[in-house]
């Protein structure tokens, strides 16, 4: 059987990281990408093939898939991971910074599914992979910009796997919960450059834990789980549509099943005890 082809984003660190040395240990070739190559030429070191690929600029995804199909002639799975957190009330985050979240979280692989799936539907296979969050399920306060944009993702998602159900390529979206990567740290800075109106504090404060939205708390998972979860369900003859990581993503997606007035209720009570 000729090894299979992935096209992974976001590799510098933490999740893509972690997915490009599990494929490359499961036989694939790996084309391992980031928006600045130094970050991840160690990764040559374990076999992965490595480019400079910013999810948003067209030119280099244009340039990476050409390069892809030159030397291998097909891609049997593309993991869209690149993506960042902007955390704040809606009303501190300003447009310019929201329109990033969307251009990264959304617009990024948007761009990457269709310049792949040409391809993917001439050999009547293929794997898309979108790497998503519980927050993609679940909204909270403060998070409103990097929800919507994981909303969005699964949404899109969702409609994809049916679209393109005929012609053999198969849509997972894989739902972390909090894993132990910098992410949060990340999420940190991007919040604290908010010009904050000073009327949601009680919000800020859970965020003030970094804990709350990643790094080492309870239930949180690493970065090896997750890829793991993505390299199973490119190799699944018929993977499931979702796939929540760790005990702490499938027990919070079930957050969705609560009636609004309860969940809102819930969420006073905890701006009441932070």
């Amino acid at each position: 059987m000729q090894p299979k082809t992935v096209l992974i984003t976001g590799c510098s660190s933490g999740i893509g990281r972690a997915t490009a040395l599990a494929f490359a240990d499961e036989g694939w070739t790996v084309y391992a990408t980031a928006r600045d190559p130094a970050d991840i030429e160690t990764l040559e070191d374990a076999g992965c093939r490595t480019d400079r690929l910013d999810v948003t600029e067209q030119d280099d995804i244009d340039r990476v898939v050409d390069r892809i199909l030159d030397e291998e002639g097909a891609i049997g799975c593309l993991v869209n991971n690149a993506g960042f957190g902007q955390f704040g009330s809606l009303e501190d985050v300003p447009v310019e910074k929201v329109a990033e979240q969307y251009e990264v979280n959304v617009y990024g692989p948007h761009r990457l599914i269709r310049a792949v799936l040409p391809h993917m539907r001439r050999e009547e296979e293929g794997t898309i992979v979108n790497v998503s969050s519980v927050a993609g399920r679940v909204a909270f306060p403060g998070g409103s910009a990097y929800c919507g944009s994981k909303f969005a993702l699964e949404a899109m998602s969702d409609a994809l796997r049916a679209e393109v159900e005929p012609f053999g390529v198969d849509v997972v979206v894989v739902e972390p919960g909090p894993v132990r990567t910098s992410f949060s740290d990340r999420a940190e800075a991007e919040a604290d450059g908010n010009d904050r109106t000073g009327a949601y504090e009680d919000f800020y404060s859970l965020f003030d834990d970094t804990e709350a939205i990643g790094g080492d708390g309870p239930g949180s998972v690493s970065p090896e789980r997750v890829a793991e979860d993505i390299v199973n369900a490119a190799s699944a003859t018929k993977p499931v549509a979702r796939v929540p990581v760790g005990t702490a993503a499938r027990v919070s997606v079930l957050a969705r099943f609560i009636p609004d007035t309860i969940r809102d209720q819930l969420w006073s009570v905890v701006r009441r005890f932070t």
